[in-house]
């Protein structure tokens, strides 16, 4: 049996299990403890309703998710709008150990949260993620296939540990589950983009990057823009990296970016796809694909 088949993805189940995700919160990220979701919330919302999906190496928890249901935003001024037509399913909170997350037990987790919004009715998941960094924008706007459309600025407000100090700006993303495009990307038949064949087709890349002499990607000034209805924009490969060694430089990042999708967001682009690339010198490149209006 190989490393991916033998994790087993099913509800969690009992008190035990529940307070395992608790000490999972605590290797995963590290958290100050105020910042840990107790067993007892994650239990209110299984109780009701809520999809909580553990991995499971044998007896050992290796990953959870906890999604639940909600309604898209704007449209509660319709008195007449009945609330099935405004349900999703909002994924609270996932993690994985690092040892499993090159095992592909993330990804089955958020197939497990597919199939429960499939079995239910409800064709839309949401959730929010650090568009900054590379590893989750590969994993939900690459392999998952799901877009971005709206930028929300420090969403959880002030986190201490490494965070403390870099506002928790986020991507708020749409994975439209009977979407040909997330069919696609979940049958995995689909090859990769590459950056040389979207340059060569047209697209801008708008914010060319450079390295410092510490070997740290660095922001340009300004980001240029001429008609084109695919963007490119770039972000760092690693940013965990730049946020440990110059952390003035992580808030450079977080301010360009800001920046440059809320323009664009505004503008009528979303976030499609995810480019992952190596340069002439072999260092990694990220970026994000837009496209206007989903051209």
């Amino acid at each position: 049996m190989d490393e991916m088949n033998k994790i087993e993805i099913r509800p969690v189940e009992g008190w035990d299990e529940l307070r395992q995700i608790e000490e999972l919160q605590r290797e995963i990220w590290t958290r100050d403890e105020r910042e840990v979701m107790p067993a007892h919330v994650f239990h209110a919302f299984q109780y009701n309703g809520g999809a909580l999906f553990g991995a499971y190496d044998g007896a050992e928890m290796v990953g959870f998710a906890l999604a639940t249901l909600a309604t898209v935003e704007g449209l509660t001024h319709r008195i007449d709008q009945v609330a099935a037509a405004r349900l999703k399913m909002f994924s609270v909170i996932a993690g994985v150990l690092s040892d499993y997350r090159n095992d592909d037990v993330g990804y089955r987790l958020k197939l497990a949260q597919k199939d429960f919004a499939t079995r239910i009715g409800v064709r839309l998941i949401t959730w929010t993620y650090d568009p900054l960094e590379s590893r989750n924008g590969r994993f939900n706007i690459g392999k998952l296939g799901a877009v971005c459309r709206k930028y929300v600025r420090n969403f959880h407000g002030e986190m201490s540990g490494i965070n403390a100090g870099l506002e928790t700006d986020r991507f708020d993303v749409e994975w439209w589950i009977t979407n040909n495009r997330v069919k696609g990307r979940t049958e995995q038949n689909r090859k990769p983009l590459s950056l040389k064949s979207l340059l060569n087709g047209g697209a801008l890349l708008t914010n060319e990057s450079s390295f410092n002499s510490q070997g740290l990607l660095e922001p340009p000034p300004n980001y240029v823009s001429h008609p084109s209805n695919l963007i490119l924009v770039e972000i760092p490969a690693d940013f965990q990296k730049i946020k440990k060694q110059d952390f003035s430089l992580a808030i450079r990042w977080r301010e360009h970016t800001r920046t440059l999708f809320e323009n664009l967001f505004d503008s009528g682009f979303l976030v499609t796809d995810f480019v992952r690339h190596e340069d002439d010198e072999m260092r990694p490149r990220s970026y994000y694909l837009l496209t206007y209006q989903d051209a």
